[in-house]
């Protein structure tokens, strides 16, 4: 597939579910969402988030300057860490068409959020997003279980060379030490992604790019000395790679995983895949609403707001049909996902034995 370049993750969604959701159990649930009106707009809502978002990340940033050349600036770097995370969330929104109606706003307003904001490639991501949205957890179609370094079946683990035969085995032990480089790789992979001659709109993906790294490499090495420069990048990039790993682990790890031609309807693709987390307007804030990711892969472009309130009508039409709704705590989803990742790596652990 090109990488994106025109369409929306939610316009590629919606393609893909209007032709196959005429007449089915799917098309029941969305005309009871669309009678109950959560696809509606939420301007002020987005107004609220993302000038909050903006001040706060500003005012970091000039908290950066007034404390100078200090170590104190690692404090500075967690809380950076939390709204890069912060912004990249609102990205991902602008991205389903949550904030604006038109294309052109926004892919305007992507482009300036996530390349120049964080440093990531609004183009790379949008593709690779809305490849996980039409195929959640299948194994040949989906980028977020492909088994570069992690394995998410007993079938991947089989066939596992290099990093992740290596690290399969021991994986649930890597998970989060290997999500402080999350942050990184996301950057490195943006800038990768603009050498593929099908990647659209190099010039300006490039020029925000770049304009955001000299920025931030500037500010960091002009204000603070090179040791603590680097200490601070990699605080930073760490804590950033952490939150956006544990923002995004809770959501399909330990669920199903599909092969082949095992592709279920949208509805049962989407529910069967995906595990919402239970918790307050703190779980809300912090992963972005994307607690809620059976109504997110439902109904991409609903508002982050509406999510909380489609939930009871999705759970109980699915409850309707005999569909296994997955809902847990926030800790407990995140032991859900290392104990699926420990008893997929058992093939490489036995092998390792067997070789010992």
């Amino acid at each position: 597939m090109a990488d994106s370049g025109t369409n929306s993750v939610t316009d590629s969604v919606t393609d893909s579910v209007t032709s196959e959701s005429v007449g089915s159990d799917f098309a029941g649930l969305a005309r009871r969402i669309a009678d109950s009106g959560l696809l509606k707009r939420r301007p002020g809502y987005y107004v609220a988030r993302i000038g909050g978002v903006v001040t706060l990340y500003v005012a970091a940033w000039v908290v950066f300057g007034f404390i100078g050349d200090s170590w104190w600036q690692l404090l500075t770097a967690a809380a950076l860490g939390v709204l890069y995370s912060q912004v990249a969330l609102v990205a991902h929104d602008i991205a389903h068409r949550q904030v604006f109606r038109l294309r052109r706003p926004t892919e305007i307003a992507g482009l300036l959020v996530g390349n120049l904001g964080v440093g990531m490639s609004y183009g790379w991501w949008q593709d690779k997003h809305t490849r996980h949205h039409a195929n959640p957890n299948h194994e040949e179609l989906d980028p977020d279980v492909d088994p570069e370094i992690l394995v998410w079946s007993t079938e991947q683990a089989q066939a596992a060379r290099g990093v992740a035969r290596w690290i399969g085995g021991r994986q649930a032990f890597w998970f989060f030490p290997l999500l402080t480089l999350e942050g990184m790789n996301l950057h490195v992979a943006g800038v990768r992604a603009l050498f593929r001659p099908t990647f659209k709109r190099r010039g300006m993906e490039g020029a925000l790019l770049g304009l955001h790294i000299v920025a931030y490499l500037a500010a960091l090495f002009l204000v603070l000395s090179p040791g603590k420069a680097l200490v601070f990048l990699a605080v930073h990039q760490a804590l950033f790679g952490v939150y956006m790993g544990c923002t995004f682990a809770p959501n399909h790890k330990g669920m199903p995983t599909l092969t082949g031609n095992d592709r279920p309807d949208f509805l049962r693709r989407q529910v069967l895949t995906s595990r919402n987390v239970r918790g307050g307007m703190f779980v809300d804030i912090a992963l972005g609403g994307l607690n809620y990711q059976i109504e997110h892969h439902l109904f991409p472009s609903m508002p982050t707001p509406h999510l909380r309130r489609a939930q009871p009508i999705v759970r109980k039409y699915c409850a309707e049909l005999g569909i296994s709704y997955a809902e847990t705590g926030l800790i407990d989803s995140y032991s859900q996902a290392l104990r699926h990742l420990h008893e997929v790596g058992a093939p490489l652990r036995a092998a390792a034995r067997a070789t010992a």
